[in-house]
């Protein structure tokens, strides 16, 4: 019977259950996970507050994001809209909006703890992929700083076209919608997977190790994903700088 509190992992402990694993393939969602705080919502007013989007897309923009606080706008339209808002603006200006903001707002709040582990991932071998519902701009330039390429970054993004943002969405990797996407590329039961929210709930539920343990581990979890991971059995870790 799962307990009505799931078990706390120190860093030592965390760091050996998932090097017992043996891990081939780890995912990693980003925002809350292996930073704190929400890049998403964040690059969003950091748009706003810099005047890269017109007053125009300001107003959609909050009007949806309200909509979305008060329950009447969904986490995936949002988490779209958060990237179509971005139309007609040229894709280089847009990564490099990213790239000051991340710098600026988000690069101090990496976790340290998250970033040792991905490395020693990385030295074992281990196929490292970052799974998010922030745009792709962002994210990109975020897991930089953990040596994930691009080509390993599924996040929330629009087709561009001639060098302009459009707002066709491509993907926007969210709850069940995570899953879809590693699928898409061919992981259907990664052996470790790491997430934050409830909307990573689906994502962690796939993560089966090669012995046939869970491999899948709450990091800094939402109050709605404790209860989660205490029905689920599923430890969890909070880095230091979150530790409640």
């Amino acid at each position: 019977m799962p307990s009505a509190t799931p078990i706390t992992l120190s860093t030592p402990d965390f760091h050996a259950r998932v090097h017992a694993l043996s891990p081939r393939v780890a995912v990693f969602d980003c925002d809350g996970t292996l930073w704190s705080g929400d890049a998403g919502s964040s690059f969003m007013r950091y748009t706003i507050e810099t005047g890269l989007i017109s007053p125009t897309q300001i107003a959609w923009i909050n009007q949806r994001y309200a909509g979305y606080n008060s329950g009447e706008v969904s986490e995936l339209a949002i988490c779209g809209e958060m990237v179509q808002v971005y139309r007609g603006l040229s894709v280089d200006s847009l990564r490099a909006a990213a790239a000051d903001f991340f710098r600026i707002h988000i690069e101090h709040h990496i976790f340290p703890e998250m970033l040792a582990l991905v490395s020693d991932l990385q030295q074992q071998g281990v196929d490292i992929w970052a799974v998010s519902s922030t745009c792709d701009w962002v994210i990109e330039e975020g897991v930089r700083r953990f040596n994930i390429p691009a080509n390993r970054v599924l996040a929330a993004c629009v087709a561009p076209e001639h060098g302009i943002a459009t707002d066709r969405l491509i993907d926007v990797p969210t709850d069940e919608g995570k899953v879809a996407s590693l699928h898409r590329v061919g992981i259907t039961a990664p052996h470790a997977v790491f997430g934050n929210s409830v909307h990573d709930a689906a994502m962690l539920a796939i993560a089966i190790a090669a012995d046939g343990r869970s491999g899948a581990f709450p990091v800094n979890p939402s109050p709605a994903l404790l209860q989660r991971a205490a029905a689920e059995g599923w430890p969890v870790y909070y880095p230091a700088s979150v530790a409640p």
